[in-house]
């Protein structure tokens, strides 16, 4: 079980690297910013692989969840899936939506490495 969850965990941390650089990818560009397949995929990866994580925690006895960590970076994640979907199809977003997905990326991964608990 503790192999599977490095593996989940491996790979929730590579999707939400991934949203992030498509995110920073965007950032020197004086043009307009769009949503691009790296923020689609690595939005998509990072939601999925943290509900697996969540349900492998709370499978393994002895591993006490937090719950209202898990919350937030659920909203946080969902509100990031559903801004990215909406839009994917745009050819371009307003700047402030672009810096509002940027914000609430660095947001989850700060809630992810700041709050302060043993495990998830």
């Amino acid at each position: 079980m503790e192999t599977l969850r490095l593996i989940l965990l491996f790979v929730h941390i590579l999707g939400f690297a991934a949203l992030l650089g498509g995110l920073l990818v965007q950032a020197r560009e004086s043009g307009p910013k769009r949503v691009n397949a790296l923020m689609r995929d690595g939005a998509g990866t990072a939601f999925l692989t943290g509900l697996a994580l969540v349900g492998v925690l709370e499978a393994t006895d002895g591993v006490d969840v937090n719950h209202a960590k898990i919350a937030v970076k659920l909203v946080i994640s969902l509100v990031i899936l559903v801004l990215v979907m909406a839009n994917l199809r745009k050819e371009r977003i307003p700047q402030g939506l672009w810096l509002g997905l940027l914000a609430l990326t660095v947001l989850n991964i700060g809630v992810a490495t700041f709050w302060t608990s043993a495990h998830l």
